[in-house]
């Protein structure tokens, strides 16, 4: 750990990683991405480290959401205020259902790099790099788009420096004012099946914060805004490292990229770069864990991640699919409690739980990830450990990638407003009726 510098990853076999035809042009990029203004501060990431501690101590709740990639295009005034309207929408279910304040995470501002299962794809017979987001290349099946571009992370770190910028402005300005929750209604909720279920928990909320604030005899000025974290995947390990930092009046170094950077599943190997570069950072880290953990992988990662067994410094995000949580999850529980170092945990009940249609579409049934939610929520409360949180794959815009929830979307509707270039979503709808479940499991019974 002594050794350890942004750069030592580079050391390490590097997965996932993409392959530039350029290295002087990489070099030149990273070097003024290096000299840019960070996108977040220390100050914020101490701030969410606090938060995930009460939350691995059942005293919050983490919602963190948002789309599996997102493209530069969504860097729209409309698609980040649906984003956020529809992780403000959930937390206030989940406000009034878990009596415990919920901390707000999206998968927002630099989520443009994605895991791919080959380096390259081949259609027609011709060959070609695969799409690994907006960050690394394009996803036309040209030569020109899909060679990497490191002018590509400029653009990235520009998107996601526009995109903070408008949720900083939005969240300053009253948008999220807890008194006016009526701002947060997306266009169409009124045709949800949920919409009056959700408007009976704001009239209750509502009433709830008068009362307070009659007794107080003054209005809550916290009550006026709430704050948003950001996350993403720190997959393309240049990009991060450019962006990680040492900074006043504060040991260590942070990536100012984001608040809470994670690690997938694919690249968390413990003699790999990913956990290298991970293992020196001063932020929050998740990881993702799923089937074929072993206990003592997991428990290396508890060794390499936490050292020293900070609260709020280490989330395992388990993602196993319906059918496998049963039989893995309770061994992970069980080795991480024999080193007697603390975890957020953390159900990701999307990723393991993809299938594809006759058709084609990847898709999600809403039942299987609801029913993994469920067990995990019963294996945690059998091991005598707390889930203290959600990931969710979501949007708040109409589409429709996921099958069932409260409207029955079947395979003939997938093609409706099937939008996802990776994977498939919850919409606004389904995203409710996720956080409706949880109440209904974990809180008011």
């Amino acid at each position: 750990m002594n050794h350890w510098h942004p750069e030592s990853w580079q050391d390490k076999p590097a997965k996932q990683q993409a392959h530039y035809p350029s290295l002087e042009a990489l070099n030149e990029t990273l070097a003024q991405l290096a000299q840019l203004p960070p996108l977040v501060t220390s100050w914020e990431i101490e701030a969410l480290k606090e938060k995930l501690a009460a939350a691995a101590r059942g005293e919050a709740f983490l919602l963190q959401g948002g789309d599996c990639a997102e493209n530069f295009s969504d860097c729209n005034s409309q698609i980040v205020t649906n984003k956020l309207k529809i992780l403000l929408q959930m937390s206030l279910l989940l406000i009034h259902g878990l009596s415990k304040p919920v901390i707000r995470v999206g998968r927002i501002a630099g989520q443009f790099a994605k895991p791919r299962s080959a380096d390259t794809e081949t259609i027609n017979g011709v060959t070609l790099p695969s799409y690994r987001g907006d960050l690394v290349n394009g996803p036309e099946f040209t030569p020109e788009a899909r060679t990497p571009d490191p002018v590509r992370l400029l653009r990235g770190y520009g998107r996601a420096a526009m995109t903070l910028n408008f949720i900083r402005a939005l969240s300053d300005c009253g948008f999220a004012d807890l008194h006016h929750p009526e701002n947060w209604d997306l266009d169409f909720m009124s045709h949800s099946p949920l919409a009056k279920e959700y408007r009976q928990v704001v009239e209750e909320l509502s009433h709830s914060l008068k009362f307070m604030e009659t007794l107080g005899s003054a209005r809550n000025s916290d009550l006026n805004r709430v704050q948003f974290f950001t996350s993403h995947e720190g997959l393309h390990l240049h990009y991060e490292q450019s962006l990680t930092r040492q900074v006043p009046n504060r040991s260590g170094y942070y990536n100012l990229s984001t608040h809470l950077p994670w690690i997938g599943f694919r690249t968390a190997a413990t003699t790999d770069a990913h956990i290298e570069y991970f293992s020196g950072i001063q932020n929050p880290v998740g990881v993702k864990v799923g089937p074929g953990m072993s206990s003592q992988w997991i428990q290396e990662l508890v060794e390499r991640l936490n050292p020293h067994s900070e609260e709020g410094k280490l989330l395992f995000i388990h993602r196993f699919g319906v059918n496998n949580i049963a039989e893995g999850l309770p061994p992970l529980i069980q080795a991480v409690k024999r080193t007697g170092r603390p975890v957020l945990w953390v159900s990701d009940p999307m990723h393991g739980n993809t299938e594809s249609t006759q058709n084609g579409y990847k898709t999600r049934h809403f039942d299987n990830i609801l029913s993994e939610l469920e067990q995990a929520i019963e294996i945690h409360r059998s091991e005598g450990t707390i889930l203290g949180g959600v990931h969710f794959e979501l949007t708040g815009d109409d589409v429709t990638e996921c099958i069932g929830g409260a409207r029955g979307l079947d395979e003939a509707g997938l093609k409706r407003a099937y939008k996802t270039q990776v994977d498939p979503r919850l919409n606004y709808e389904q995203a409710l009726e996720m956080a409706l479940a949880i109440t209904h499991k974990m809180g008011r019974r």
